[in-house]
């Protein structure tokens, strides 16, 4: 995954010690219902579509500007659904970081989903009942509190809303 500008000026100055981002992910829905992954070159899977936010980014514009960067679809975030804390990770060349991680549900709007960076080996629309099955809990926890129908922003972890979403 390629690093942002201003995270490589922070690291040059904190190195690998711990960084504090903030992210958005995006679970996409089309009109037939299905979900938009993408299969991250990082590790192979497939994931929700997610990125960093940029200084002075607006999270839901940053959620937007992902989606096509990663996928060539436009998308509309219609509103926040959760606000969670990653858990703290080593990234493969050894910088470490927390995410904050707001996630949004958006409405697929046009474009043809497919790989539009290098950050994505694969792209595609998902049956509900047919997710890859390494779809890690976080990914399934968050599709489920966007797919809920729940109109207030999930702050706290639900079991219920893990098992929202087939595995």
């Amino acid at each position: 995954m390629p690093i942002p500008e201003f995270v490589r000026e922070l690291r040059a100055a904190i190195g690998p010690r711990p960084l504090w981002i903030s992210g958005i992910t995006a679970v996409v829905v089309d009109e037939r219902g299905r979900l938009l992954l993408g299969r991250r070159s990082d590790t192979g899977r497939w994931a929700l579509i997610a990125g960093i936010i940029d200084p002075g980014e607006q999270p839901a514009d940053a959620a937007a500007r992902e989606c096509w960067e990663e996928t060539a679809v436009r998308v509309v975030p219609e509103r926040l659904t959760s606000l969670t804390v990653s858990t703290p990770r080593v990234h493969a060349n050894g910088d470490q970081a927390q995410y904050l991680e707001l996630t949004f549900l958006c409405r697929a709007e046009g474009g043809e989903a497919r790989v539009n960076d290098d950050e994505s080996l694969e792209v595609g629309w998902f049956e509900l009942d047919a997710l890859p099955a390494e779809l890690d809990d976080s990914a399934r926890y968050r599709i489920g509190c966007a797919l809920s129908g729940r109109p207030e922003t999930a702050f706290a972890f639900d079991p219920a809303l893990l098992d929202a979403v087939a595995r």
